[in-house]
């Protein structure tokens, strides 16, 4: 086998964006042989653009079509770990788009499919194709920067308008998405934070809820993490911030890496700060350093986690984005919106119980309302 066979499973926004790329010739090892949608105008626009291809309007009919060896899944959040589960219980190799889901029990119920099932699985983390945060990850993973001591992220370009929120009933949703910034376009960022940093062991959060549009879901996010050997991290997101910024920098005991503007900056100290703060003879001297910058085009994410995926199904590759990893990054926001409900602290691993029962009462809460 050369290429695989992919089904996308939603042709709305992403998959149709997923589609394209694929028909135009970005993937070579990939083709489309089906896709589904309950939306008969969306199937019709995924069959315009790939004719060859057999559309169904039943996910299922599609997974028992043998038609295909690999799925893509690009549905609404909370659908992304059944339509999984469903493809593990067949055989089929899953790419599914972030997030994971929406709590994490059904993530962890997913991953252990996936684990029984033996298939390749990986999930959209595109941004880890991005040359500078791998060689963020290199640096912070080789020890390169020392015992790392604080992480901050300004992630505040996420911008969108109230319009973009009316585009879409389900959109900025508790029934719908299961969140905001959080759940929509901050995944990148968390997973990111997670991949590079580490995991926190608890977070303290604070959420503003329809702070700057008519949505009943988060718009407005400050993290507080906090790490088993003392170090911290901070993460502050909008969507209603503009001229937004991205800047992330880490510190560790010999340095600090500052990503922005395309460029990373790092700062190497020749004594590491411990070292010098206990040995250096005077009050107002600071360690020596040296300076290095790195900059690198970066590709189109998506494209590239295709290919890799294409890759791990028929050469074994190792993947850029393990599907496993998806629960880490869900993890925080799901301990961010208990620690934002319930005024405190949230442990991680969070409590599900919890997070479930308050979840579900948003839910019915908005149907009343919607009455």
């Amino acid at each position: 086998m050369d290429k695989i066979r992919l089904g996308i499973i939603g042709v709305g926004n992403m998959g149709t964006g997923h589609l394209k790329n694929i028909v135009d010739g970005h993937c070579p090892r990939i083709e489309v042989t089906a896709f589904s949608d309950p939306v008969e105008e969306k199937l019709e626009r995924a069959k315009n653009i790939c004719p060859s291809a057999k559309a169904f309007s039943d996910t299922e009919k599609l997974l028992d079509s043998r038609l295909i060896d690999a799925v893509l899944i690009a549905v609404p959040h909370y659908s992304h770990p059944a339509i999984a589960i469903e493809c593990f219980k067949r055989g089929i190799h899953v790419m599914t788009e972030k997030p994971a889901g929406v709590y994490t029990r059904q993530v962890r119920e997913m991953n252990d499919a996936a684990k029984k099932a033996g298939v390749i699985f990986a999930i959209m983390f595109n941004q880890r194709s991005n040359p500078i945060y791998a060689k963020a990850k290199e640096i912070v993973s080789s020890g390169q920067l020392g015992e790392l001591k604080r992480m901050v992220w300004i992630i505040t370009n996420w911008y969108r308008t109230q319009a973009y929120y009316n585009s879409g009933s389900w959109r900025a949703t508790w029934s719908g998405e299961g969140g905001g910034v959080l759940l929509n376009q901050a995944p990148h960022n968390l997973d990111l934070w997670q991949w590079i940093f580490g995991m926190p062991k608890r977070v303290r959060a604070f959420c503003s809820f329809g702070k700057y549009h008519d949505i009943s879901v988060e718009d407005d996010v400050t993290i507080f993490g906090d790490y088993e050997n003392g170090a911290t991290a901070t993460f502050i997101t909008t969507t209603g911030e503009a001229p937004g910024t991205n800047r992330l920098e880490i510190s560790g005991d010999r340095g600090k890496i500052v990503i922005e503007d395309a460029k990373l900056k790092w700062t190497k100290l020749k004594v590491p700060e411990r070292e010098f703060c206990y040995t250096c003879k005077t009050g107002f001297e600071a360690p020596e350093t040296e300076y290095e910058e790195f900059t690198a085009p970066e590709p189109e994410g998506h494209i590239a986690l295709l290919n890799n995926f294409a890759d791990a199904i028929l050469d074994n590759v190792p993947l850029i984005a393990n599907g496993y990893e998806g629960l880490n990054s869900l993890s925080i926001s799901n301990a961010a919106y208990i620690s934002a409900w319930t005024d405190g602290w949230a442990d991680i691993p969070v409590d599900e119980k919890l997070f479930e029962k308050r979840l579900e009462a948003l839910c019915e809460d908005e149907k009343k309302k919607n009455k």
